[in-house]
């Protein structure tokens, strides 16, 4: 059975769990380091506030050993908050956090809560894939060796790096499993 981590320090990590769960994936939550001492086999990053979730991960000893992690190649699902964690550069912004995924982002590129929208995506090898935009962030540069998975509008909002996955959207708030199961196959296979 497939062990994952969902970071459960602020945000949506329940809605990860339960569809992770739903899968046959055992889950359980990381709060503090003696967390990391689980053998996982990949880890979720869920949406939130990402400069209250980076700064938790700093405060509690977190960033530096799951940065590790994920550049061993820990398979990682970053959505929304957890893409900008995952990202190296985010616009308008000195610091990273995790910097794992060659990418930059633009914080809340779609407006607040207000501009938050749903759409159906194309997206590599899936098909089409619900998409929940919540005071979303999209991808505005990509560096090499990374994929495109999906793009709303002409902005990238799906990309994969090695075994890292980083959305703008968050899949756990549909009713279809078809990311956490892409997910999922990433991290038998690693």
């Amino acid at each position: 059975m497939v062990l994952i981590g969902v970071l459960a320090l602020q945000g949506d990590f329940a809605e990860h769990k339960a569809k992770l769960a739903s899968l046959g994936a055992k889950t359980f939550e990381i709060r503090q380091l003696k967390d990391l001492e689980e053998p996982l086999d990949g880890l979720v990053l869920p949406g939130g506030e990402s400069t209250v979730q980076g700064k938790l991960l700093r405060d509690l000893g977190l960033l530096k050993p799951l940065q590790e992690k994920i550049k061993q190649g820990l398979p990682v699902l970053g959505t929304c908050a957890g893409l900008i964690l995952l990202s190296e550069k985010v616009e308008n912004q000195t610091d990273n956090y995790l910097g794992t995924l060659p990418v930059t982002v633009k914080r809340n590129a779609y407006g607040r809560q207000l501009g938050s929208f749903h759409a159906n995506l194309d997206f590599a090898k899936l098909g089409q894939v619900p998409a929940t935009f919540i005071r979303a962030p999209y991808i505005s540069e990509v560096r090499d060796g990374v994929e495109i998975l999906s793009q709303h509008d002409g902005k990238i909002v799906a990309a994969r790096y090695q075994n890292q996955v980083g959305l703008s959207f968050h899949p756990e708030v549909d009713d279809n499993d078809i990311v956490h199961s892409y997910f999922l196959k990433i991290c038998q296979t690693k």
